[in-house]
């Protein structure tokens, strides 16, 4: 963590929010680890505000959770909490791609308009780093592109609460699932990958096929945490 006098706290906050993050994002810290403000603060060589700031914005994400009086700790989410997660995604995807279908300026162009491309390119490039990872069995760099391939799709709808609620929901799926993923030595194949599909149906504008997608994302998942869990 830098130290010298150009940092400033606000910086000092994110850099040690992105670095917790990462790690729990990543399986380092476990579920149920809790620790203080202090142990971080020691760590990192700072001062207890920013590092305080950045656990209670964790707290606020639903990566971390404040353990009143102890600190704060990792969330240990059940299979339960994973399936309503789940079902609040899908609520939320499928109102997304419902009003493409009543005339919402989502993309801004009609279908095959050049402009509706472009607004998309980026997010199937993510969605296409998102599939090199998760045929690679490579989870943190899954976890990276996904999230923000679902934080730029849901920009093009042009409500930043439905990203910030959809992100924060997509977060909280991970921080669950990786857990249980970890478990398996080799995830090569096992990990969902139709990213750049759902961008195609989307860009078509045919919001029945999106969802058909998204929902075979999402039975994927579970059965696979289903079977883990109960191995």
């Amino acid at each position: 963590m830098p130290g010298n006098g150009t940092v400033t706290r606000s910086t000092l906050r994110q850099q040690i929010a992105d670095a917790l993050r990462d790690e729990v994002l990543a399986g380092r810290l476990r579920p149920g680890r809790a620790f203080t403000v202090k142990e971080i603060a020691d760590q990192y060589g700072v001062s207890a505000t920013p590092v305080r700031e950045a656990l209670v914005d964790l707290s606020a994400q639903g990566i971390l959770e404040a353990d009143q009086h102890r600190g704060f700790r990792v969330p240990e989410y059940s299979l339960t909490d994973y399936r309503n997660m789940i079902e609040a995604r899908s609520l939320v995807t499928d109102g997304m791609f419902q009003a493409l279908t009543t005339g919402h300026p989502a993309f801004g162009t009609p279908p095959g308009d050049p402009r509706t491309a472009t607004a998309l390119t980026t997010v199937r490039r993510r969605g296409e780093e998102a599939q090199r990872a998760a045929t690679a069995g490579d989870i943190t760099v899954l976890i990276g592109y996904d999230l923000r391939f679902w934080r730029e799709l849901s920009a093009l709808f042009g409500n930043p609460y439905l990203g910030d609620f959809l992100h924060r929901l997509r977060v909280q799926s991970w921080v669950c699932a990786v857990q249980h993923l970890l478990r398996l030595p080799d995830l090569r194949g096992r990990l969902w990958s139709g990213h750049t599909e759902l961008v195609d149906a989307l860009a078509r504008r045919e919001a029945e096929a999106a969802r058909a997608i998204v929902a075979d994302a999402n039975a994927h998942s579970l059965a696979l945490l289903e079977h883990l869990t109960k191995g």
